[in-house]
């Protein structure tokens, strides 16, 4: 990529995210004056993106911490070294995370980290780790499994005696994920994120369901989970999420962006 003439240095950040509070970061962050470079992992995602002179798109994983490392230099070379990077994945997308704390850090690149918040989870089992679920009663019980594909094949292990339901993305690889896994075909529902919560209800009617196992996200999707656990009298199990990368300062979105500014 390279500079344009009407633009200064330090007006470029880099927003790693998804689809969660990504593209609406990036209408804000345009809107007072920076340039965007977005990395997301699909194309898919990539749509969800405000179409701009001043956002670049760049679709596929980042690697590790060496080649986001590489990455930062050969832009600093170019004369396109970001004012701030901001992470903003989704807060179990750990890997991904310490790679770029790592790369930031030994390249001394000012990073940042967006937090969601930390929703009250009245009412639900809270598991530290997945394995936990091999301590809960379980025997007999249809377990809904909203807690991403690449999860499946653990929990279904750590939960031997219970008839597993998963509630997966509608794409090739988590399907293959959770079939992989052992879940039945007739289980499994191929659902986009931020659908119609009736959805999740009448699958849970359906399917008997009699515990639901999601992530500690503080998205929106979890709230909905309490939700239904609550109106449904479901178990809800949340899964605990991971600890935040060190030494990255991590703030929530109003914070980010009075930490942001304008450039």
């Amino acid at each position: 990529m390279h500079a344009r003439a009407e633009h200064h240095p330090g007006d470029l950040l880099w927003l790693i995210s998804g689809t969660g509070e990504g593209p609406l970061l990036a209408h804000e962050l345009l809107a007072r004056g920076w340039r965007l470079r977005v990395h997301v992992v699909s194309a898919a995602a990539g749509r969800a993106y405000p179409a701009s002179e001043r956002l670049t798109l760049a679709v596929g994983p980042l690697g590790d911490g060496e080649t986001i490392a590489a990455c930062l230099e050969r832009a600093a070379l170019a004369g396109q070294r970001p004012h701030w990077v901001v992470d903003a994945t989704h807060p179990f997308a750990v890997r991904i995370s310490a790679a770029l704390a790592s790369a930031c850090r030994g390249c001394g690149q000012p990073l940042l980290r967006l937090v969601r918040p930390t929703l009250p989870a009245a009412g639900a089992r809270l598991l530290p780790v997945l394995g936990a679920l091999a301590k809960e009663p379980l025997r007999g019980e249809n377990l809904l499994l909203a807690i991403g594909a690449r999860q499946l094949a653990e929990a279904v292990r750590c939960s031997p005696g219970a008839m597993h339901h998963a509630r997966i993305l509608p794409n090739p690889a988590a399907l293959a994920a959770a079939l992989a896994a052992g879940l039945e075909p007739a289980r499994l529902a191929p659902l986009r994120p931020g659908g119609s919560a009736a959805i999740e209800w009448a699958l849970c009617r359906r399917w008997g369901i009699g515990a639901v196992l999601c992530r500690r996200s503080g998205s929106p999707s979890e709230a909905h989970w309490h939700r239904l656990a609550a109106a449904e009298g479901l178990r809800l199990l949340l899964l605990e999420r991971p600890p935040e990368p060190e030494g990255v300062p991590g703030l929530d979105l109003k914070a980010l962006l009075h930490r942001l500014g304008h450039p």
